[in-house]
């Protein structure tokens, strides 16, 4: 008993799998913001801030905030502050620093987090380092700020919020051209 496809068949289904595999990959992305949201992982900020800015005084939240570099990435990155109590609805601004301690220019990323995740869409930020790019010069260090709001409407359950940075290089994904550096670009 033969067994073997037809090589036309069998073509035709590689393909088809090729096909499969492909619109899978466009999938992952909305996919994966699902399961962020049904498991209560990776909390990202909310966007723009739409919310009247009225402070609640009666209630006090702390912000706690990380910073960690990812695989490969040689900068000294952290805040100047563990953490801040804020009411909701104040405006609050902390700094990080960053160092570039290598004898090249180099670029980064950093990607935030919000934890506990509920609480991700009631952190608003209004200004981030994060929103760009950033380019430090060998041997160049920076302080970047950090604005946001705590909104009101924070479950009143949630008395602490951890910000958390992740700080990528991608050096080597920035074109080749001359580019400012981080002071340069704040100016």
């Amino acid at each position: 008993m033969n067994t073997e496809l037809p090589l036309g068949r069998l073509v035709r289904r590689l393909l088809i799998a090729v096909v499969v595999m492909f619109a899978f990959g466009f999938a992952l992305v909305p996919i994966y913001d699902v399961m962020c949201k049904a498991f209560g992982i990776n909390g990202k900020t909310a966007g723009a801030y739409q919310g009247v800015q009225t402070v609640d005084e009666t209630r006090e939240i702390r912000v706690q905030f990380l910073a960690t570099n990812a695989a490969g990435m040689v900068w000294e990155f952290g805040p100047v502050d563990d953490q801040v109590r804020v009411h909701p609805g104040a405006s609050q601004e902390i700094r990080f620093i960053a160092y570039n301690p290598t004898d090249k220019p180099m670029s980064a990323q950093a990607i935030p987090s919000v934890s506990p995740s509920k609480a991700a869409a009631y952190f608003h930020k209004t200004e981030c380092f994060c929103f760009t790019h950033q380019v430090l010069q060998p041997g160049e260090r920076i302080e970047m700020p950090v604005r946001f709001i705590v909104d009101r409407d924070l479950p009143a359950d949630v008395h602490h919020l951890t910000l958390a940075y992740t700080l990528f290089d991608i050096t080597s994904r920035q074109p080749p051209v001359a580019v400012l550096s981080a002071k340069e670009s704040l100016q």
